[in-house]
């Protein structure tokens, strides 16, 4: 699960949901860094998103999807939810630079923690739902609102 969630957060833009005043969302195209086990983000630090994620570090990050088709068979979807930290630590700065991402000068990092994750993808027409929880350990999950779920999994998301 970890290998898809790295590869769809890096192949294309991701679009990262704040907290907004009066508990209003705030959609914004990102272009995430997954380095080692960190998601990090670089951003202007008066953009909208820096204000929000150091106001109230609740976040979620949705991958974009291929097309409304589920083109070849899948309609791709990671989503993370988690706390957001602005970061000033040089180290980690550079390994996020390392990582491919050239950011300016006055850009600030922002480090998300991965409170909870979930993928979906089609199999032969039907959505097959994965979800990781940092409390619960990974778990196949059904169709929202369509029956159980089964399954166990490893209570590490990194290795899937």
């Amino acid at each position: 699960m970890a290998k898809f969630g790295r590869r769809r957060l890096t192949a294309d833009v991701a679009y990262l949901e704040t907290v907004r005043g009066r508990r209003l969302p705030g959609v914004h195209p990102v272009q995430p860094i997954v380095s080692g086990r960190r998601l990090l983000l670089f951003m202007f630090p008066s953009s909208p998103k820096a204000n929000d994620l150091q106001r109230d570090g609740r976040y979620a990050l949705h991958t974009a999807v291929a097309d409304t088709e589920g083109s070849n068979g899948e309609f791709l979807v990671v989503c993370v939810r988690g706390r957001a930290r602005r970061v000033t630590d040089p180290a980690v700065r550079a390994e996020a630079a390392a990582a491919g991402y050239r950011p300016r000068d006055e850009y600030i990092l922002f480090e998300f923690g991965v409170d909870e994750a979930l993928v979906n993808d089609y199999r032969d027409g039907r959505p097959n739902y994965r979800q990781w929880s940092a409390h619960e350990g990974r778990h196949t999950a059904p169709h929202p609102g369509k029956g159980s779920g089964s399954g166990v999994g490893s209570a590490n998301p990194s290795g899937s």
